[in-house]
């Protein structure tokens, strides 16, 4: 359960934002798009690989 404090006289569409954020953060939506289609173990494997080299490649031209 998402508890968002709110502040006295704190406006609602700043607590709307705030709960948005929360709720983002803890990928809810990206587990159910996930669920509804099986993906190989391979496949995420691979994509995870991939993903790691991306980022790997931005820290080392970021370095020089």
């Amino acid at each position: 359960m998402i508890i968002i404090p709110v502040k006295e006289g704190e406006n609602i569409d700043r607590a709307l934002k705030k709960y948005k954020r929360k709720y983002e953060k803890t990928g809810v939506v990206k587990e159910l798009r996930n669920r509804q289609q099986f993906t190989k173990p391979s496949v995420i494997k691979r994509e995870e690989k991939l993903k790691a080299v991306y980022i790997q490649q931005l820290r080392s031209s970021l370095e020089s």
